[in-house]
């Protein structure tokens, strides 16, 4: 089965998503795609504390996962896949990793970006990589969490 819905959260592994996302999709895998993350022990050993109870975690770099990807090693695993950028995703779909859904839940507003929702604030460059997302027949939306409607990203 593999990727269910793959989530850009700055926060990557926190409450909502191990409380509510988790749970929403059922994914058997939590999976963290971040190449600075991946190299910083503490912080892997903080989120991987916070995993689900019958859940694994995985917290990779980016080539790593299009690798394993690749070699079909998550083809068994139902994979709710988590980054901090849309590029991250560009670059997983445009290496062969097959994504249904791309939801975008929080982006932080930081100077510069031009705010889209409550929890979503992008800069050209992220708006830019989500245009690709879409580009590439991946539907994305603004989601923060399960139980409110989904929107439709619409960039001009």
């Amino acid at each position: 089965m593999s990727v269910i819905l793959a989530r850009v959260d700055q926060r990557l592994i926190h409450g909502i998503v191990v409380t509510q996302w988790a749970a929403y999709t059922k994914a058997k895998r939590l999976m963290v795609v971040d190449d600075e993350v991946s190299q910083d022990e503490t912080m892997k050993a903080g989120m991987k504390l916070s995993k689900p109870a019958g859940t694994s975690m995985s917290i990779i770099n980016t080539e790593t996962a299009i690798n394993n990807f690749k070699m079909g090693k998550y083809d068994n695993h139902t994979v709710f896949l988590l980054v901090k950028e849309p590029k991250t995703l560009v670059k997983l779909i445009e290496n062969g990793v097959k994504i249904p859904k791309v939801n975008l839940g929080i982006i932080f507003n930081q100077s510069g970006k031009k705010q889209f929702t409550k929890m979503v604030a992008m800069d050209e460059q992220e708006q830019a990589d989500v245009k690709k997302i879409q580009s590439l027949d991946v539907p994305v939306t603004f989601h923060y969490v399960p139980n409110e409607d989904e929107k439709k990203v619409e960039i001009l």
